[in-house]
């Protein structure tokens, strides 16, 4: 009897497990995608990332046969949009579409998810070639180190315009800040438009920039180019120096924008689309409408990835600590 029972649990479990990898194979259609895929985007419309998701859209098209739609879930910083993408069925329809915002959430904010558990990352698609560091032509000084000393010499005199408390300018330039060891104080803003506009009436003292905003700000003198954060200087602007040119040791800073799907998404789907992607931001076209905007195409390993989700996680919740922030 005991033989007999043995030989009928193996059955069950040798049947459940046929069973499983029968599920897991119907999960993972081999014609997938065979209906639209929805990018959520946890911000409002007109930023770069309706921008890349459009383009990397009309790819996908051109390859699936699939449209492409975008749909805008903004607020609370994009969590509530970041929030839908985490609950949403891992069935290969519903991706998220963000940026390096998405790692630095963690320190300023407390969340209804997990940005590494919640989610199977993809890949980054692009990343920005640095932010201008722009200053009103009234601040005394034509490069960043006398900025810098200026900023010594004053500690906390001097103010930057932020479009989120723990968004990309705002953690920029406390890294920069804590490279550099000075203190300047942030002035807030709810998005870049106000911040521009205040930094060219001389209302803010600087700001970091995007690239492409800052270029015409520079040409007609509104305001001056000090240095730009990336890694090499930017053709558009090819008398602005890298910070690292200048002197302040390991600082590079981009954002980066990339793709996830919900957690439990199948590996065939992340690796499918993960391809795709890298052809889509590699394409002729698409790479010269990303450098008319000061992007650059940037493709790495979903487990690369998530290392660097992970490393940016780290490496804000370090500095929010240092800010004596506590997340909220």
């Amino acid at each position: 009897m005991k033989m007999l029972a043995l030989r009928a649990a193996v059955t069950v479990i040798c049947c459940m497990l046929i069973s499983a990898a029968a599920w897991a194979q119907q999960r993972a259609a081999p014609d997938y995608p065979n209906k639209p895929i929805r990018f959520i985007v946890p911000f409002v419309p007109g930023g770069p990332m309706d921008v890349i998701g459009r383009l990397v859209g009309q790819k996908l098209l051109a390859a699936w046969g699939q449209n492409v739609i975008i749909d805008n879930r903004a607020g609370a910083s994009g969590i509530i949009g970041t929030d839908v993408v985490a609950k949403a069925p891992p069935d290969g329809y519903t991706l998220l579409h963000t940026s390096s915002a998405h790692a630095m959430l963690p320190a300023f904010n407390k969340l209804p998810y997990d940005p590494v558990r919640d989610f199977a990352a993809v890949s980054t698609a692009t990343r920005t070639v640095g932010y201008v560091l722009a200053v009103h032509p009234s601040i005394p000084g034509n490069s960043l180190n006398e900025l810098i000393t200026l900023a010594k010499k004053n500690p906390g005199r001097l103010n930057y315009g932020n479009s989120g408390y723990g968004g990309v300018l705002h953690v920029g330039m406390e890294l920069l800040n804590a490279a550099a060891g000075i203190k300047m104080t942030t002035v807030q803003y709810k998005g870049i438009g106000q911040l521009v506009t205040d930094l060219a009436g001389g209302h803010i003292d600087l700001a970091f920039l995007t690239a492409s905003s800052a270029v015409g700000m520079v040409k007609s003198g509104k305001v001056k180019a000090l240095a730009i954060s990336g890694a090499n200087r930017w053709k558009q602007l090819p008398n602005v120096p890298t910070v690292i040119e200048t002197g302040v040791k390991d600082y590079e800073y981009y954002a980066w924008f990339g793709f996830w799907y919900p957690a439990g998404a199948p590996l065939e789907y992340v690796n499918k689309f993960q391809g795709e992607l890298a052809k889509a931001v590699g394409a002729p076209d698409v790479l010269a409408r990303f450098d008319e905007l000061g992007f650059e195409s940037h493709i790495l390993a979903p487990a690369d990835f998530t290392k660097l989700v992970q490393t940016d996680i780290d490496k804000t919740k370090k500095l929010a600590a240092q800010l004596g922030v506590n997340p909220q």
